[in-house]
């Protein structure tokens, strides 16, 4: 669990997921598990985890980690996970199992796309576009460093990663696929821009997921990307930004027709 605190590296594998075996976290639940320090309430703790399982960085049938580890790792007492735990469980999202393998599960039938199309729903048209307009200047800026900074290697390494993802199954490309933006957004050396992203990209991801829900849809996410990433290789600036911002403006068009063009009902 203390991989979860530290800052995202360059990591050219992507590792298989096993939803009952411990397994590498992967980089969004950095985001999600920072300590919460003097604030160390129970009500913070829980609306962390509320929000790890919603977004799909804790998935069904996922063990939690045992509640020393999330102590330590959200900086609270033991029992404050534990009655925050009680209140995620109230809330249907995990479920305890005893036993030799027991603990902490995500709940089966935890569905992200639904929790995603649900906070849609509840979402204005402003809000939207200011969550992009947020993403987009973060985003542009940090690959726009990185195109001045990388090393050409590094730049690669990345790029590699990203195409080597075609046998993966979708959800763990969906994963590498997040990952890979905060690898890419890491080599503009900045570890203010690159935590920036890590929280933004754990808010963004359930809203790519409702844009690109099939294997064309993350082929689209994976192309855009593949761009962006090409042009920080090359070294050119401006054109890694361009490239960035269009891509979130078309996310952000796709889910405001989604919201057209689906009635609240179907949404939610």
């Amino acid at each position: 669990m203390d991989s979860l605190m530290s800052s995202p590296q360059v990591r050219p594998d992507a590792r298989s997921a096993d939803t009952t075996a411990p397994r590498q976290p992967h980089r969004l639940q950095g985001a999600l598990f920072q300590p919460i320090g003097d604030e160390g309430r129970a009500e913070l703790v829980e609306r962390r985890l509320v929000d790890a399982i919603q977004r799909g960085h804790l998935r069904a049938g996922e063990r939690l980690p045992a509640e020393s580890e999330l102590a330590r790792s959200f900086g609270v007492a033991p029992v404050t996970v534990r009655e925050a735990l009680l209140a995620v469980r109230g809330r249907g999202l995990i479920v305890t199992r005893r036993g030799r393998n027991g603990g902490s599960f995500v709940a089966d039938d935890a569905d992200p796309l639904a929790f995603a199309r649900a906070e849609l729903s509840r979402t204005s048209r402003i809000t939207l576009r200011d969550m992009g307009a947020h993403y987009a200047a973060i985003t542009a800026a940090a690959v726009r460093l990185a195109a001045r900074r990388a090393d050409a290697s590094e730049t690669h390494r990345v790029l590699h990663r990203l195409q080597s993802i075609g046998d993966l199954e979708l959800e763990q490309q969906r994963r590498v696929l997040d990952d890979v933006q905060v690898e890419l957004v890491s080599l503009s050396q900045s570890a203010r821009l690159t935590r920036e992203q890590m929280r933004l990209q754990a808010e963004f991801s359930p809203y790519l997921r409702l844009v690109g829900p099939d294997a064309e849809g993350l082929a689209r996410q994976i192309t855009s990307l593949v761009q962006i990433i090409e042009a920080v290789e090359s070294g050119d600036p401006d054109d890694a930004g361009r490239r960035t911002e269009i891509m979130v403006a078309d996310v952000i068009d796709a889910l405001i027709q989604l919201q057209s063009s689906t009635p609240v009902s179907a949404i939610s």
